[in-house]
């Protein structure tokens, strides 16, 4: 059994929250807000799951899930989380965390933004580009046919392995998309964003994806359209 800390939760933080306990985890959910303010949510919850700061949750946790405003990515916690593997879930959104000079000339990714932040911790990315919703219904067992696979980087192989096996308790196989300068392939707004895919269709995905310089405009209608008719069909 794992320590699941969770810096941030909101709609992502609180259904895997859920899941995490379901497969047998205890989790420590924190927010922006206080202790307080999640009473409900861990009375829903259960036992296993209690309330803390974002200090605590970070202290508590064997592994950590930073799921917040990519805008707030410099207030999480540094010391408690050296060494440690740090689940990264966050999605870049101008309108709502500012312009960022670096992710605009995509010179860099959210994900390094995040482990430049905590250079002693263990970045991985994953979870950001599925819905809350399918998150929490579209988990199947293992080697089921309609499994979906979600993409994953990092920068550290072991660290890889660790998420891998809890995404796979959650229900979802895993494709590793490299290290994490190569998050941006399923970034918000490319191909493999929130639509779902097996292993082999998110492969295609990752590797077929372009940076937004090089997307024209037909390409990223082509996407949003696509994007809109699975949350239709889903």
């Amino acid at each position: 059994m794992t320590t699941i800390g969770f810096i941030g939760s909101g709609n992502i933080g609180s259904t895997l929250a859920r899941l995490f306990l379901e497969a047998g985890h205890d989790v420590v959910l924190s927010n922006s807000r206080g202790p307080e303010t999640l009473s409900a949510l861990v009375l829903e919850l259960g036992d296993r799951a209690r309330a803390a700061t974002a200090q605590e949750a970070a202290e508590a946790g064997d592994v950590v899930v930073v799921t917040i405003p990519l805008k707030a990515y410099a207030t999480v916690p540094v010391e408690p989380l050296r060494g440690k593997v740090v689940i990264d879930t966050n999605n870049y959104y101008p309108e709502r965390d500012g312009q960022i000079p670096e992710l605009d000339d995509e010179s860099t990714t959210t994900s390094e933004l995040l482990q430049a932040h905590l250079p002693e911790s263990h970045v991985v990315k994953v979870f950001n580009n599925i819905y809350f919703g399918h998150l929490g219904a579209q988990g199947r067992p293992e080697g089921s046919p309609d499994r979906r696979a979600l993409p994953l980087a990092g920068d550290s192989d072991d660290a890889k392995v660790t998420v891998q096996g809890l995404v796979n308790e959650l229900g979802f196989d895993v494709v590793d998309a490299g290290a994490l300068s190569e998050g941006w392939r399923f970034q918000r707004d490319t191909a493999a964003y929130v639509t779902g895919q097996d292993v082999h269709g998110m492969r295609e995905e990752l590797a077929a994806a372009t940076r937004y310089a090089d997307t024209t405009p037909e390409q990223a209608a082509a996407i949003a359209e696509r994007g809109k008719a699975y949350f239709d069909s889903h």
